[in-house]
């Protein structure tokens, strides 16, 4: 008898399907891969290319505080994508972020100039979606989203002041972050393996924001975040390769008088899925890369040509099973920080829950 797994998918709420008629045999693991880095291809191709001709034509430079307001990883696999049935889903974030900044020019942190900056915070974000019972077309659903973080920060760094110099500080932060509002959110069903969908971010300066304070849970200016995604999930042999591009328009920080300029990111996963325990297990790779593609602007901004990116790569793990009649899935990824450039560089740890009522 062939396993199955429907028992334990989304039911074509969270995807067209999570079913696996079978699992894939050990001694086709080699071909597998081969088969899921192929497939990978082809849909980076479709995506990336004309993303990549925009960001060749801009010069690259840091955001205010080192940091902007997208994370690394937060859209990046088949847990992140639209739904394509009427549903509504719960879902919990927790956010681990540690790094630091010693190279090159100081940082611009709320106003002030920050060198050697160790960082650490902790996110915990809840995030409501619903796809309401509108048909726009075969194939194409809307859905809608708010997501509503509570932030600790703890930031050091070495300040300079005017009439004290320099000298090392240390400041910590809680409290409600940036909210993010998901007004318009498309999915597209291409085939039962292939899907698309479009989404407007909106990250709303809601968190507290102080200047010449090193550790801010909110950024002080709004941000406006198209993202575009493709998402390949085989329904016969369990692969996976989810690719996500979008970028940030950030207005002005009034109190700093500093316009980050426009950042460029794309996040993608490739796994392996197959049945274990009863539920849908997935294991695999989930790496980004971000740059900011213009320069920033305002009277604020004294840091001149501040060039700025950076890349991460790690494991993910994910499993979808029900849990009292209700499909559930579970996410855990690390993301490890290379070839970074006036940026903060350090570790990032996700762990996604989603409930679907």
């Amino acid at each position: 008898m062939k396993e199955s797994v429907t028992e334990v998918s989304l039911s074509e709420a969270l995807l067209p399907s999570l079913a696996i008629p079978h699992r894939p045999k050990i001694p086709q693991f080699t071909r597998l891969l081969h088969g899921l880095f192929c497939d990978t291809l082809r849909l980076a191709a479709v995506a990336i290319i004309p993303l990549v001709f925009i960001a060749g034509v801009f010069p690259a430079a840091a955001e205010e505080g080192g940091s902007g307001h997208y994370l690394p990883g937060s859209m990046a696999s088949f847990v992140d994508s639209v739904p394509p049935a009427e549903t509504f889903i719960l879902r919990y974030n927790l956010l681990h972020y540690k790094g630091d900044y010693n190279r090159g020019k100081p940082l611009p942190i709320a106003g002030i100039s920050a060198a050697g900056v160790d960082a650490e915070s902790w996110a915990h974000g809840l995030t409501l979606l619903w796809r309401p019972p509108l048909e726009l077309g075969e194939g194409l659903s809307y859905a809608m989203s708010a997501t509503i973080p509570f932030v600790w920060m703890d930031v050091s760094a070495t300040v300079t002041a005017d009439g004290v110099g320099t000298y090392r500080r240390s400041d910590s932060k809680s409290g409600l972050g940036d909210i993010v509002l998901m007004p318009v959110m498309l999915n597209y069903t291409i085939t039962p393996d292939l899907s698309t969908n479009f989404r407007l971010g909106i990250y709303a300066p809601t968190g507290s924001y102080k200047v010449g304070r090193l550790a801010n849970t909110g950024k002080n200016f709004w941000t406006f975040e198209p993202t575009i995604g493709l998402m390949y999930f085989g329904q016969k042999n369990g692969r996976e390769a989810t690719l996500f591009a979008g970028a940030d328009f950030n207005t002005e920080n009034n109190d700093t008088d500093y316009k980050s300029g426009t950042q460029l990111h794309f996040d993608g996963t490739l796994a392996q899925h197959f049945p274990l325990w009863g539920g849908l297990a997935g294991a695999g790779l989930s790496g980004y890369w971000y740059e900011q593609v213009t320069g920033d602007s305002g009277s604020g901004a004294n840091f001149g040509d501040f060039k700025g990116k950076t890349v991460g790569i790690g494991p993910v793990a994910s499993y979808v099973s029900k849990v009292e009649g209700k499909d559930v899935i579970a996410e855990l990824k690390w993301l490890h920080e290379t070839d970074t450039e006036r940026r903060l560089e350090g570790d990032i740890i996700w762990f996604k829950a989603v409930v679907k009522f």
